[in-house]
């Protein structure tokens, strides 16, 4: 089918107690993996580019690829620009065909954040492209974006948020991290289920790649409608590169040690989407 926005997935996941997986893709065998895994799940999903990714190989690149797997595909798939950086970046990824948008502003001051997720809004609206913002950091660095804390999000500053902007969905800071984590996380599961309460918005969860399984499940439990999966695809995708070097160091196809990077994203994206609830809810 063709490609869909992300609106719908998230308001279902929302009234059904899931959520939908959200899962960067850094190359073309990952964007096989995520859809194939997706259809024998059959369950909705969520391919993202961040703004390195699109650096690395342009959003019209990553597009195709997603447009022409999507197309063949028995279940909804959107494709997310992740961490937007800036409205121009956001504006040309709408021009070039994404169908859903985030703008992240969480590390400007909160008026300013406001401000700019409020225009990124007014911009997608009339292509009907919904708009994820962020209020409270996520700890950790993702790509341009680094933060020494995770920054808890404020109720009271949430509500405000969603009621200024308009935006379609909402990332909240509750103790998660990108990267790899050090430490076990704390996450405040009681703060998902209060702003779940205050917001009439999906809710999206950051850093998920090292949480345990059991954690993932109760934030979903209370209130969060997307998991966002991207440090753990790659390093799934590379552990498959690094064994065939290392099993057949004189192997030089591509395709070779390509594949068995596929088939480990593959099985990992099949993994989350159980996680997250969402097999069988295409």
């Amino acid at each position: 089918m063709a490609l869909v926005t992300s609106k719908q997935m998230l308001l279902s996941a929302k009234k059904g107690n899931y959520a939908v997986g959200a899962f960067n893709a850094e190359n073309m065998e990952m964007v096989q993996a995520i859809i194939a895994a997706a259809e024998e799940m059959h369950a909705p999903v969520i391919i993202q580019t961040t703004p390195s990714t699109v650096r690395y190989g342009g959003l019209e690149l990553y597009l195709s690829n997603v447009k022409a797997l999507a197309e063949k595909a028995g279940v909804p798939v959107a494709l997310h620009l992740d961490h937007g950086s800036s409205f121009e970046l956001c504006a040309q990824a709408l021009r070039a065909g994404y169908t859903s948008i985030m703008i992240d502003g969480s590390q400007l001051p909160l008026e300013e954040n406001i401000a700019l997720t409020r225009r990124v809004v007014e911009m997608c609206a009339p292509a009907g492209v919904p708009v994820e913002g962020e209020i409270g950091r996520v700890g950790g660095k993702e790509d341009d974006t680094q933060s020494e804390e995770s920054g808890y999000t404020i109720p009271s500053e949430a509500v405000r948020f969603e009621a200024e902007t308009g935006l379609s969905s909402m990332a909240v800071g509750v103790g998660t991290a990108h990267g790899v984590y050090k430490t076990t996380p704390v996450l405040n599961t009681q703060l998902v289920a209060e702003l779940a309460a205050l917001l009439s918005v999906p809710l999206v969860l950051h850093g998920a790649s090292g949480l345990s399984d059991s954690a993932v499940r109760e934030c979903i439990r209370q209130g969060i409608c997307k998991v966002n999966f991207a440090t753990e695809l790659r390093i799934a995708y590379s552990a498959g590169i690094k064994k065939v070097l290392s099993d057949r160091p004189d192997t030089f196809d591509p395709k070779v040690y390509g594949g068995l990077g596929r088939e480990n994203v593959k099985n990992l994206v099949k993994d989350r989407i159980t996680v997250c609830g969402c097999s069988g809810r295409a």
